[in-house]
């Protein structure tokens, strides 16, 4: 028995010229929120799509708890499954209550009980009685979510379910769905282009890029360490520098950067705002041009001495840091590649 709920096998998916999915493949560990992330266009949706039985491929294999429900020889219908899908719209029926939303897709004689128990679990407890036009969208998306667990999935597939909510809604409701899906004890996989909400909610971040996934892992290690310079901008700002290795450092502009790299090495190295710590000195080389100030931390333009390029840095706002200040540079973390990436 596998420890995956979800086996995507080598999936293409074309409309027309366009590859929207190119030999995808992906893993979902049983109990895990996994978030697909991506710039518009990259294939998420399609991909959530297939799994749910509602795309069509040209080549690839699906299987759902080790059963195929999709190859050469079977295509199961979206119904028979076992996925609850969470639409962007929610898709709620407007002419019927919550409770006969949520126990639309329920069968047999524990209904009621049922519909009861998942509207607890999404803190609608007494909204039963009450039609879809008379809620919050908030409110609206947790009953989708209640719709989507009522029958007892093997997982749930939310499509973008938070782009309809404004930002503090957003950062509200997603804590609230992770915690809800973690109460479930349901596999999820979640579709968002947003990278912070990626970073924040799920528990293994898959990011897409033309069609494919091109790294996957838990949100720290992503981020921390991305494959690459596209997967290191997308996932946030970053610093891109170009250096050789000397006698077991790099030289950069900024800093010198420790690396185990044999010397002679060409390198880039990628640096994080956060990761540079200014320090206002007196005698500092390098010179604070802008600064913006947002509470909890700030940012903090500054000018190198050697080469008058512009850095940013994102620093604590206890550090009292302004424009004309001269500071020393510190480098407190570092991603090293061969130039060959």
């Amino acid at each position: 028995m596998s420890d995956h709920v979800i086996s995507v096998r080598d999936v293409t998916v074309t409309f027309g010229e366009a590859k929207a999915l190119d030999r995808f493949s992906l893993d979902v560990p049983t109990g895990s929120l996994l978030a697909l992330v991506g710039p518009s266009g990259c294939g998420k949706t399609t991909a959530l799509r297939v799994i749910a039985g509602f795309q069509d491929v040209d080549t690839g294999s699906v299987s759902i708890r080790d059963t195929p429900v999709l190859d050469g020889k079977v295509n199961v219908p979206p119904e028979k499954r076992r996925v609850g899908m969470v639409f962007q719209e929610y898709a709620l029926f407007p002419h019927i209550s919550v409770a006969e939303n949520v126990g639309y897709g329920v069968r047999g004689s524990d209904r009621v009980h049922r519909v009861d128990e998942v509207l607890e679990l999404v803190g609608l407890s007494g909204h039963g009685s009450r039609f879809p036009h008379e809620l919050s969208g908030g409110e609206q998306q947790r009953v989708a979510l209640a719709r989507a667990l009522a029958p007892g999935p093997d997982v749930v597939l939310l499509d973008e379910p938070f782009s309809n909510l404004d930002a503090p809604k957003r950062e509200r409701m997603r804590r609230e769905i992770k915690e809800i899906i973690r109460a479930a004890g349901v596999t999820a996989v979640l579709v968002t282009h947003d990278q912070a909400e990626a970073l924040a909610i799920a528990d293994i971040v898959a990011v897409m890029h033309e069609g494919a996934i091109v790294q996957i892992g838990k949100p720290d290690a992503v981020y921390r360490v991305p494959v690459n310079r596209w997967v290191a901008h997308f996932l946030g700002d970053a610093l891109i520098l170009s250096g050789t290795v000397e006698s077991g450092s790099i030289p950069t502009s900024i800093a010198e950067i420790e690396t185990d790299l044999s010397d002679g090495t060409d390198v880039t190295v990628m640096i994080r705002p956060e990761w540079i710590s200014p320090t206002v000195s007196p005698t500092g080389t390098h010179r604070v041009v802008d600064t913006e100030f947002y509470g909890h931390d700030q940012r903090v333009e500054i000018e190198l001495a050697e080469s008058a390029d512009r850095v940013e840095a994102l620093v604590s706002s206890l550090h009292a840091i302004h424009v004309g200040d001269t500071v020393d540079l510190e480098v407190l973390d570092a991603v090293v590649y061969p130039k060959a990436r």
